[in-house]
């Protein structure tokens, strides 16, 4: 199964990111990104077995991954630098993966796939308008900040 995407203002929201500094950049796509994920973890939480309360409330958005988590991640993305990275999804127990997949002696409880069917488009029209209105307020701080040096000097 593919899914096919297409991504518009990416490009002009890229140039105006060119405008502040390279910290404060990261800033606004870790803002940003963090924002936008927020209602597909809530989705992936509500889907989750009733059960298996551990494993709905390991459910998070984060910029970090368990030991294992991030042994993987290297090997898949190696050559890959990205200037940041937001992950969502299930902490690090051992039975997300089960759940979602099933085993020999489970049925499948997919919480996961279920919430990215639902989500997935409405989450990049999120993350574009909080992208814009991060880098906003990012550059208004920016101009702020010059603006009182220059006062000053």
């Amino acid at each position: 199964m593919s899914i096919d995407m297409q991504l518009e203002g990416f490009s002009e929201l890229e140039d105006a990111l060119d405008q502040v500094s390279k910290a404060a950049g990261k800033g606004v796509l870790r803002r940003g990104l963090k924002k936008a994920a927020e209602p597909m973890a809530k989705l992936m939480r509500d889907k989750a077995s009733e059960d298996q309360g551990d494993l709905r409330d390991s459910v998070a958005v984060s910029t970090k991954l368990s030991k294992r988590q991030a042994t993987a991640h290297r090997k898949m993305f190696r050559d890959d630098r990205a200037s940041v990275e937001m992950f969502v999804g299930a902490g690090p127990l051992p039975q997300a993966h089960l759940s979602e997949f099933g085993s020999v002696h489970n049925a499948p409880a997919p919480f996961v796939r279920p919430a990215w069917d639902q989500d997935h488009r409405a989450l990049l029209d999120r993350l574009g308008k909080d992208l814009w209105a991060e880098l906003s307020k990012s550059i208004a701080r920016a101009e702020r900040k010059a603006a009182r040096i220059a006062a000053k000097g």
